[in-house]
């Protein structure tokens, strides 16, 4: 039986993603900078996509690799995917909406890997409804302070990117797709932090914060300046223009996509 490889493993997306194919008796391994801490229940070996040189232990007998790009530039892609080609034949690679566009970090790794001989499927997944655990401490406080209140976002939770996943590494007929994934409805931040707060059986309330001043406090902690500016422009584009809502997910799983409520009850214990 051919090898999974799952990089990312002990992430949000990766961890579960790992986890579905092990429990589907699918051969996996799972990469971790710590395969000790990991606490994953499958082969988990060392390896870091930031250095390259550490991989190919990890792409003995693999056939097919879950991707994940680990940084916020393509710097040292051109290395990862030619390991990658090397050794696998196919790669689903988790990118993002708008990847199709020059400009981007995803776009580069998706063009490396569409010149690189694999057979690929790139999942562009909407915005991680995972995404809004930044906003536990301010939930755990009763105000939540962020801006672009009216931003209507399609989050979707992160088990639904995994089952996609997990899906098209064990199926056949997605090669050369390019898959956006999205929840099943649209809500903007503040409805989000309603939702969460019913989830928690606590009242929570939204309080728009100026832009520039986010723009400061995000640039301290993610380190990337035209990041920051990149993400501020999107959630203000969602105010008049909502982030779109696909029937992708229940188009390949069969069933409906998990709500943002499902979501928030799955993670309540997060935000008491």
């Amino acid at each position: 039986m051919s090898t999974i490889l799952v990089t990312g493993a002990t992430g949000n997306v990766g961890r579960h993603v790992a986890s579905q194919l092990g429990a589907a008796g699918l051969k996996v391994r799972a990469l971790a900078r710590d395969p000790g801490r990991a606490g994953l229940p499958v082969e988990t070996v060392r390896g870091d996509l930031t250095e390259p040189a550490t991989l190919e232990p990890a792409l003995r007998d693999v056939d097919s690799v879950f991707l994940l790009w680990p940084a916020f530039t393509a710097d040292g892609a051109d290395e990862v995917v030619a390991a990658i080609a090397g050794r696998a034949r196919r790669v689903v690679l988790l990118s993002a909406p708008g990847a199709e566009a020059p400009g981007n970090h995803f776009h580069e790794v998706e063009r490396l890997i569409r010149h690189s001989g694999l057979g690929w499927t790139f999942l562009r997944p909407s915005g991680f409804a995972a995404n809004t655990l930044g906003w536990a401490d301010q939930v755990r406080r009763g105000v939540v302070r962020w801006p672009f209140g009216r931003a209507a976002r399609s989050l979707i939770h992160e088990k639904d990117i995994a089952a996609v996943a997990v899906h098209v590494l064990a199926s056949a007929g997605h090669n050369g797709a390019a898959y956006v994934l999205t929840g099943p409805e649209q809500l903007t931040q503040a409805e989000q932090v309603r939702v969460i707060g019913e989830a928690i059986g606590r009242e929570v309330r939204w309080e728009d914060q100026p832009p520039e001043e986010a723009r400061e406090q995000l640039t301290a902690i993610w380190g990337s300046p035209e990041f920051v500016d990149g993400a501020l422009r999107t959630w203000e584009s969602f105010v008049t223009s909502p982030e779109v809502v696909t029937d992708t997910v229940p188009r390949l799983l069969g069933r409906p996509a998990l709500t943002f409520r499902q979501w928030a009850a799955d993670h309540a214990a997060d935000f008491a």
